[in-house]
């Protein structure tokens, strides 16, 4: 089974951390993967630039408009992305847990992937 693990930040908070604590997270965030790579559970992943950059898509009034930045209004945003193969919820869990970001304030929200097409 597969669980995307979506990494969300508050990213003025992330912004006022020291560089060096930055840097630091960044370093083990490279372990974190380097071992799931190793372990076969790794997939696939990505780094997402900041919110300013994005542009949000959707119908309103029958028309599809391109509005520049984030869809949600919220403080933490999805700054990158896992696409794990996992035994089990549980399993995604766990490794979800050991995510680095996650004492500086972050938020990993684990989901599971549904494959649709054949």
């Amino acid at each position: 089974m597969q669980y995307m693990l979506m990494c969300c930040f508050d990213e003025k908070r992330w912004a006022a951390l020291p560089e060096a604590q930055r840097a630091k997270i960044m370093d083990e965030y490279g372990e974190w993967e380097r071992g799931l790579e190793k372990s076969g559970h790794y997939r696939v992943g990505a780094k997402l630039e900041p919110t300013k950059t994005s542009t949000s898509v959707r119908m309103k009034n029958g028309k599809l408009v391109a509005t520049d930045g984030p869809f949600a209004e919220t403080k933490e945003h999805i700054g990158g992305y896992h696409v794990l193969e996992c035994e089990d919820l549980d399993e995604a869990i766990s490794i979800a847990m050991r995510i680095p970001t996650l004492p500086a304030g972050g938020l990993i929200e684990v989901r599971p992937v549904e494959h649709t097409l054949p």
